[in-house]
């Protein structure tokens, strides 16, 4: 109780702020199966607290080659993942032009496109059905998709949940799910920057918190150490130990694999590299420390200087020491992308000289223990009645970003709203 009327506090001190400023084929052992499609959610009765929308944040990917352009174009004009200063929306067509070729051949080579939204939606889509069954009180949840940067943008989800009955005037109850379980200003910030953006603009300018008849928002921005995620990445890791012979699988060298940041972003007091290494931390405990370990990051774009050590050097450096039994595991990714299929499976692993010893952990995808529980998750929030996490509110030291503050003082501000829905007094 008392962690909950904190975090209300601080919404609401937050809330008060607001007032006043608003193909080369995969290996035969590495191949990944993309998603089945999702079957129709089947909601039951409308709970007294319901509907509730549960919106998927993601960056998402080109489903196929010819949306990669667009990808690119939107990816590298965003100042919050890729900070180039004031020459953005001039350096950043630029560069997505140079590269969109060649990220259309990685593409192609990985089946034509990203299947992160076939696994979004499936794992939106079955979590919402077990949902539907544990918190039945704000039932029917229905599942939405909200990308960053590719198809269904922000936009086109925020006007499909005004088209299904959410806000214009009748309310509702949306949750914003961030599925990076580990938070950052470039990415999860990013994506509730963006959110914050189009609700002003489809639900109307105002400086009133909670407009009669609007979409009332909460928000959930990071997990990256529940039992159940934990659970998840140590089941997968160990079937991979599995696959090496029993004397030597204690001498596997585990690399836990993360995107990395520009260090721009890092010194600025981004919280990521240390909920990465949380989740790292809690999925050794888990598997009881049964081998060495080390976390390493990848995904490098430009040559400014980024998080490291870099994945690809890494496996070169200790294959040429001699250890040549390793798993890399992406740790930071909820679901197969061309990160993993591609950069991992093909560069990283494809290059290592050893793709019968360097291996990958397999993604999340649809592992029903994951899906379970991003389903405790959303539980428990919505049992919780908090619109944010206490952490949230606080910004990073050397932040200046006046998007980013209000973004945050939008979400704080919507406990207010999320109180007179739930029925609770002040």
């Amino acid at each position: 109780m008392a962690s909950r009327l904190s975090t209300r506090q601080l919404c609401q001190g937050l809330s008060r702020g607001s007032s006043q400023r608003l193909v080369l084929a995969p290996l035969a052992n590495q191949k990944r199966s993309l998603a089945t499609p999702a079957h129709p959610v089947t909601q039951d009765e409308t709970g007294s607290k319901g509907p509730t929308a549960m919106v998927f944040m993601n960056m998402g990917g080109p489903s196929t080659t010819d949306e990669v352009g667009d990808f690119l174009s939107r990816l590298f004009s965003d100042g919050d993942l890729i900070p180039l200063g004031r020459l953005q929306n001039y350096i950043g067509p630029i560069l997505s032009a140079r590269r969109t070729p060649k990220i259309q051949k990685q593409y192609s080579e990985i089946g034509g496109g990203s299947p992160i939204r076939k696994w979004s939606e499936y794992q939106n889509a079955e979590m919402c059905k077990i949902l539907d069954k544990i918190s039945p009180q704000t039932a029917p949840h229905k599942p939405y998709t909200a990308f960053r940067y590719a198809n269904p943008l922000t936009e086109e989800m925020y006007q499909t949940l005004l088209k299904d009955g959410f806000g214009n005037g009748k309310g509702g109850r949306a949750v914003a799910f961030t599925q990076y379980p580990q938070y950052s200003c470039s990415t999860t910030g990013s994506s509730l920057n963006d959110l914050w953006r189009w609700r002003h603009r489809l639900e109307g300018k105002t400086n009133e918190a909670n407009p009669a008849g609007s979409i009332t928002w909460s928000v959930i921005d990071r997990w990256p150490t529940h039992p159940g995620l934990v659970e998840a990445f140590a089941q997968n890791i160990e079937a991979k130990l599995a696959e090496y012979p029993e004397e030597r699988r204690k001498d596997v060298v585990l690399l836990f694999s993360a995107h990395s940041l520009p260090m721009s972003v890092v010194n600025r007091g981004d919280t990521y590299p240390a909920e990465v290494a949380a989740t790292v931390h809690a999925v050794m405990q888990r598997l009881k420390f049964s081998n060495q370990y080390r976390l390493c990051w990848q995904s490098q774009v430009g040559p400014s200087a980024w998080l490291g050590p870099q994945t690809s050097d890494t496996v070169e450096n200790y294959v040429k020491k001699g250890q040549k039994d390793l798993v890399l595991i992406p740790i930071a990714f909820t679901s197969d992308h061309i990160e993993t299929l591609y950069e991992l499976d093909l560069e990283v692993i494809g290059d290592s000289g050893h793709p019968d010893t360097v291996k990958r952990a397999d993604s999340l995808n649809g592992s029903p223990v994951f899906i379970q529980a991003l389903a405790d998750i959303a539980k428990d929030h919505l049992a919780s009645g908090q619109a944010c996490s206490f952490q949230m509110g606080l910004r990073c030291p050397a932040c200046t970003s006046e998007r980013c503050g209000e973004s945050k003082r939008f979400f704080a501000s919507q406990q207010q709203g999320l109180d007179s829905l739930l029925g609770v007094k002040a």
